[in-house]
C-alpha cells in the first residue's frame, strides 16, 4: 500500500510541476515560452536507463559499465534541466 501512496503523490507532484510550466509560460506578464524546452528534458531523461536495463543482464551483482555511463548521462540531463533555466534567464 505504501507503494501505491508514493506513486500517487510522485504523479500528483509531476501534474502540479506541468502545471506551473506551463502557466508561468503562458501568462500574459511573461510572455515567454522558452521554458517550455524543459519538457524535452523531461521527456529524455529516463531514456538512458530504460535502454540501459534492456541491453544489461540484470543476473550479474557486480556494478556493469553501461548501466554506470546510463546513471552518468541521466544525471547530465537532469542537471541541464536545472541549467537552461538558469542560462535563458542570463540572456
Amino acid at each position: 500500500m505504501a507503494g501505491i501512496k508514493a506513486l500517487i503523490s510522485l504523479s500528483f507532484g509531476g501534474a502540479i510541476g506541468l502545471m506551473f510550466l506551463m502557466l508561468g509560460c503562458a501568462l500574459p506578464v511573461y510572455d515567454k515560452y522558452w521554458p517550455l524546452f524543459l519538457l524535452f528534458f523531461y521527456i529524455l531523461s529516463p531514456i538512458p536507463y530504460c535502454i540501459s536495463r534492456r541491453v544489461v543482464d540484470d543476473t550479474d551483482s557486480a556494478s556493469n559499465a553501461c548501466k554506470e555511463l546510463a546513471i552518468f548521462l541521466t544525471t547530465g540531463i537532469v542537471i541541464s534541466a536545472f541549467g537552461l533555466p538558469i542560462r535563458l534567464r542570463k540572456s
